[in-house]
């Protein structure tokens, strides 16, 4: 990422977040300060549908979901949207709270741009937590990060664990596994679109803890459809820090527009 002087609002990284952002985990690791440390989470679900009545077998929604997974991610070319990151804390080091809202601008091959709009609250949270998770994604989106944290068979073991049949949709439930302990790998659920087979889901926790000061971490997202993409919608985290004290930092992501795209073929 290039930040173009200490006052400039503009940014630009590299790699494009299609369909799984490892940068779920970047905030655990920026830290300055102990009560720093924040981990996506979300709330546990409730018990998935058994996989008995699934159509498709574990490996067969595995290869779809990668196929449609890649597809996507070489018909994209361009979107814009907002982000709005809010942060509260409360424990051991009192209580601090920042919110920040920035518009992004993804070009391919990989060039991202980020102008925060405005930001809010504690000068410590914006600079330490906010603005480096601007500047981390480009550790996330590089060429060897991704092949490092992709969800792919290189990187994970997957286990067809339930299928949820309703009205509004069906969903494949997948139980992944990292296959070694990367910092940026999780375990956990995933949810899969059994149309589009796309992720819109995620309950996981990291492969490792983050850091010393972190008790217990866990990862939660959900994606939304725009057009034939599906985009992260919303990420709410929980973190208890080891010493005392709770970090709640959510992400919202809204106004979504595909700018430059080829057609998505669906599998045959």
């Amino acid at each position: 990422m290039r930040c173009h002087g200490t006052d400039d609002r503009r940014c630009v990284a590299t790699g494009a977040q299609v369909s799984f952002p490892s940068m779920l985990f970047i905030a655990a690791l920026l830290v300055s300060s102990p009560w720093l440390q924040v981990c996506a989470s979300s709330q546990q679900s409730s018990a998935s549908a058994t996989p008995g009545n699934a159509p498709l077998r574990g490996e067969q929604v595995v290869d779809n979901l990668l196929a449609m997974n890649l597809e996507r991610a070489h018909a994209l070319h361009a979107y814009k949207g907002t982000r709005h990151y809010l942060l509260k804390y409360h424990g051991t080091w009192g209580t601090r709270s920042a919110e920040m809202v920035v518009d992004l601008k993804y070009q391919s091959p990989g060039a991202k741009e980020f102008t925060i709009r405005s930001s809010t609250g504690s000068k410590l949270i914006i600079g330490t937590v906010f603005k480096k998770l601007l500047q981390a994604e480009q550790e996330a989106l590089g060429v060897e990060a991704q092949r490092r944290t992709a969800l792919n068979r290189d990187n994970y073991d997957f286990t067809l664990v339930g299928y949820d049949s309703k009205p509004s949709g069906s969903m494949y439930i997948l139980g992944v596994k990292p296959r070694t302990n990367g910092k940026f790998l999780y375990h956990g659920r995933i949810w899969v679109d059994a149309k589009d087979f796309a992720v819109t889901r995620l309950e996981a926790q990291p492969a490792k803890n983050p850091s010393f000061w972190t008790k217990h971490s866990e990862i939660g997202e959900i994606y939304m459809k725009v057009g034939d993409f599906w985009l992260p919608a919303r990420n709410h985290s929980i973190t208890n820090i080891r010493f005392g004290g709770r970090a709640v930092l959510t992400i919202q992501y809204q106004n979504y527009e595909i700018t430059s795209a080829d057609a998505v073929s669906n599998l045959r």
